[in-house]
């Protein structure tokens, strides 16, 4: 089967995920669509990383179905993903995006220019060969990020990307994830942060026990939430 020219919209259509007799997505029908970053927003346990995963590829969902560009594609050629604690290799901050850069199918003869390209969209040239795992957690990060960019991906994940950052950290992820939406990446991020979802987002999935409980645009979620549990989550009280 030829692979789609895109892998937009994805397309979500009452796909549930279920752990032995815990249902952690339920019947969630999404799209996704070409243009600003889109926050999924909820409090903790709501399926926010499940649902990331599902809407990837890397998890097979239980109950429903995810096409990608209108076909069930498995290649993961054009997604990316970046994990809440990703995992360095033991090699220097140049080896892990050589690395990556090699596994997307770089050649060789242009992948020490890559990594230096890569090394400057994020900010970590002056740390070339320092060992990876020796870096800030922020840096960490930023190196992570430029990974996935080495894909050169149509679709970015981020999975809580500024969780545990202290605000410095936090505006030096920031302006990547917005270099990444300027380059006509679609980001789609699960985050805790409402500030960041206000900053970053264009629309919102608001989740809540593993079920889609809003949608809307960001400016009309953060000032107008259609459902109480959405009002609720945005006052800070307990939503279940």
């Amino acid at each position: 089967m030829r692979a789609p020219a895109s892998d937009l919209p994805i397309v979500l259509a009452a796909v549930g995920v279920r752990a032995g007799t815990q249902d952690i997505l339920r019947d969630v029908s999404l799209v996704f669509q070409p243009g600003a970053p889109t926050a999924i927003l909820g409090p903790n346990g709501a399926g926010k990383s499940t649902l990331i995963r599902v809407a990837a590829g890397l998890l097979q969902p239980s109950l429903g179905s995810v096409t990608w560009g209108g076909l069930s594609a498995k290649s993961l050629q054009r997604r990316a993903i970046v994990f809440q604690r990703p995992v360095m290799l033991r090699r220097s901050v140049a080896g892990n995006l050589a690395f990556a850069l090699a596994a997307a199918g770089c050649p060789r003869a242009h992948c020490a220019a890559a990594v230096e390209r890569l090394l400057a969209r994020v900010s970590l040239g002056a740390l070339h060969d320092r060992p990876a795992r020796r870096l800030s957690g922020g840096e960490q990060q930023r190196l992570a990020l430029a990974r996935a960019l080495a894909r050169e991906p149509e679709i970015l994940f981020l999975d809580e990307p500024t969780n545990n950052l202290d605000p410095a950290a936090t505006k030096a992820v920031e302006a990547i994830i917005r270099d990444a939406d300027a380059s006509g990446i679609k980001v789609v991020m699960a985050t805790h942060d409402l500030g960041q979802a206000r900053r970053l987002c264009g629309d919102v999935v608001f989740l809540a026990n593993g079920a889609v409980v809003e949608t809307a645009g960001a400016a009309d979620f953060f000032s107008r939430p259609r459902t109480e549990k959405a009002a609720a989550f945005l006052r800070g009280d307990i939503v279940e």
